[in-house]
C-alpha cells in the first residue's frame, strides 16, 4: 500500500494510523497530485478547507472530504478521524484503540483528568474524540485507578535506578532490544562489569550530592543472569555498598532466561537485597520456544521457578507473549493458566510487536496473526484469580494494534514499571543502552543516553561519566539539591 501526501508536511499521526490498518505501507510526500498506480493506494490532499481522502483497495475506491473546523481538535487529529472512518469502511474493521497512536494511553487519561476533573467526561472524550472501544476504555480506567495512589504518593526528589546488563545466551526472533549474545561478546563481559560498577559508584555519589531519594532498583537487559555468578555478585555487591537498601521499596532483577539462571545466581540475587525477580517463559509450548530461538524447554523454566522459591523469593513476575509463531489460542490459554497455577505474583502479557530490528522481520518470516485478539481476550481469566491490571503500554507495529499489560496480585504491583511507563519519576540508568530520564517538579522531562553497545561503552567510558554529569546538572537546574 502506498500513501501519497500532497501539500502536507505534518504527517506523523496520519502515517502511524495508516500503518495500523495497512502494515506494508510506503509514504511519499508530494507538492502536486501524482499519476496514481493501478495497485492499492491512499491519496490525501490538503485543500484550502481541509483534506480530500481517497483509498483504492482491491480496485474499490472510497472517498471522503474532511472540512477543517477551527473550533475542533488540532488539524492532524481531524484528518485522522476522517481517515479512520474511511479506512474502517474500506477494510470492514476498526481498531480497538481508535485513532490513538501513542504508547501511553493511561498517561493521556491522567493528563485529561487533570484538566477536566471528571473521569466520566474523560471516558466520553476517549469514546467520541478518539473512537476508543469500550473494552479498552475500561482497561485504561482500571489501570488509571490502580495507579492513582502510587502517583499521588510520589515526591519530586524520588528516583529509580536502572542497571543494564546487555548480554543474552541467544537472541530471540522477536527481540529488538540492545543485547549481545554471549557467544559473540563473552570476552567483553568482565570489562563491561568493571566499568558498570564504576558508573554505579559515581552515580551513587552524585545522587547523594543532589539530595535524591532512591525508591526502586531494576536490573534488566538483555538478561542479567547471562553474566557469570562472580560477575553478578560483583555488580550486586557494588549496589549494596553504594546505596542504603533499607530505604528502597522495590528491587527487581530480571532472571528471565532459564538457560542461564540457576540456584547459585538466584541465591546471590536474594543475598544482596533484591526482593523481586522476573522469570519469563514467554510460552509453555516447547515447539513455540524452538520457533522463537529459545535454548531452553518448559521443564527448564519450571526448574528455574522452583529454584527462585527455594532462594526465598515471594514476588515473581512471569512474561507471556501473545502471537508467537506456531502458538495457538489453546496454547496461549494453557500458558496463562500455567502461570496462575505456579502462583506468579505478577503476570505480564505482551502482544507480539513486529520490530524492524528483530530477526522475525529481518528474515521476512510471515506468520498468521488472526488469533492474537482471541489470545488477548483470554486475559479475562486473570480477574477470576485476583489479578488486576496495574500498568499498560503500547508499541509501534504491535500486531492488531493491541497492548501490553502487567497484571498483579494485590500488593505486588511493580512500582518501577509504573514510574518508567508513566514518566512521573526520575530514572537514572547505568550501563549500555540505558536512557536516564530526569523529571522536573512541574513535569519537565530531559533524556540523557548512554552508548548502546558494550564495546562502545567500554571503549569510551569517559563519555559515559560525562553524560552522568549532564544528568545531575539537569537535576540541579530542576532545583534538586541537598537540603
Amino acid at each position: 500500500m502506498q500513501l501519497f501526501l500532497v501539500n502536507y508536511d505534518t504527517h506523523y499521526e496520519i502515517e502511524q494510523l495508516s500503518r495500523m490498518f495497512f502494515r506494508q505501507l510506503t509514504v511519499e510526500k508530494l507538492d502536486k497530485t501524482p499519476a496514481l498506480p493501478a495497485t492499492d493506494y491512499i491519496l490525501i490532499e490538503k485543500t484550502d478547507s481541509g483534506f480530500d481522502i481517497s483509498v483504492n483497495l482491491g480496485g474499490n475506491v472510497y472517498t471522503d472530504r474532511v472540512v477543517y473546523d477551527p473550533k475542533g481538535p488540532k488539524e492532524e487529529m481531524q484528518l485522522c478521524l476522517g481517515a479512520y472512518k474511511l479506512y474502517e469502511k474500506a477494510t470492514g474493521h476498526g481498531l480497538p484503540w481508535g485513532v490513538l497512536t501513542g504508547v501511553r494511553p493511561v498517561r493521556l487519561m491522567r493528563n485529561m483528568y487533570k484538566n477536566e476533573g471528571d473521569l466520566e467526561k474523560v471516558q466520553a472524550m476517549f469514546r467520541e474524540n478518539y473512537l476508543v472501544s469500550e473494552e479498552k476504555i475500561d482497561l485504561c480506567t482500571d489501570v488509571f485507578n490502580l495507579q492513582k495512589p502510587v502517583i499521588e504518593n510520589g515526591q519530586p526528589k524520588d528516583y529509580s535506578l536502572y542497571i543494564s546488563i546487555p548480554f543474552c545466551p541467544s537472541r530471540c526472533s522477536y527481540c529488538s532490544f540492545v543485547s549481545t549474545s554471549i557467544k559473540s561478546a563473552g570476552h567483553l563481559m568482565q570489562g563491561y562489569v568493571d566499568n558498570l560498577c564504576e558508573e554505579i559508584r559515581y552515580t551513587a555519589k552524585k545522587a547523594d550530592e543532589s539530595g535524591l531519594n532512591l525508591k526502586t532498583i531494576y536490573m534488566g537487559g538483555g538478561t542479567p543472569t547471562a553474566i557469570t555468578a562472580p560477575m553478578l555478585e560483583q555488580v550486586m555487591k557494588t549496589v549494596r555498598e553504594c546505596f542504603d537498601l533499607s530505604k528502597v521499596l522495590e528491587y527487581t532483577v530480571e532472571a528471565g532466561r532459564p538457560d542461564c539462571t540457576d540456584l547459585e545466581k538466584l541465591k546471590i540475587i536474594k543475598k544482596y537485597g533484591a526482593n523481586r525477580v522476573s522469570i519469563n517463559p514467554q510460552t509453555f509450548q516447547d515447539n513455540v520456544l524452538k520457533a522463537i530461538g529459545r535454548n531452553h524447554s518448559h521443564a527448564d523454566f519450571l526448574r528455574c521457578v522452583a529454584d527462585a522459591r527455594t532462594a526465598g523469593f515471594d514476588s515473581i513476575n512471569m512474561d507471556l507473549i501473545a502471537g508467537l509463531p506456531e502458538d495457538t489460542v489453546e496454547g496461549f490459554e494453557h500458558s496463562l493458566r500455567g502461570c496462575i497455577e505456579l502462583g506468579a505474583e505478577n503476570i505480564t502479557v505482551h502482544t507480539l510487536t513486529l520490530k524492524r530490528a528483530s530477526n522475525l522481520v529481518i528474515k521476512n518470516e510471515e506468520h498468521h496473526y488472526d488469533d492474537v485478539e482471541k489470545m488477548i481476550a483470554k486475559n479475562s481469566i486473570l480477574a477470576d484469580y485476583g489479578y488486576k491490571p496495574y500498568y499498560m503500554y503500547r508499541q509501534k507495529s504491535t500486531v492488531k494494534n493491541l497492548e501490553n499489560v502487567g497484571f498483579s496480585q494485590s500488593g505486588h504491583e511493580s512500582l518501577y514499571n509504573i514510574y518508567i511507563m508513566e514518566e512521573i519519576q526520575t530514572i537514572i540508568s547505568c550501563g549500555a543502552g540505558g536512557v536516564s530520564k530526569v523529571v522536573g517538579p512541574n513535569g519537565e522531562l530531559k533524556r540523557v543516553y548512554n552508548y548502546k553497545y558494550p564495546h562502545e561503552y567500554i571503549k569510551d567510558f569517559a563519555a559515559i561519566i560525562a553524560r552522568k554529569d549532564e544528568v545531575f546538572d539537569t537535576c540541579r537546574q530542576f532545583g534538586y539539591q541537598k537540603d
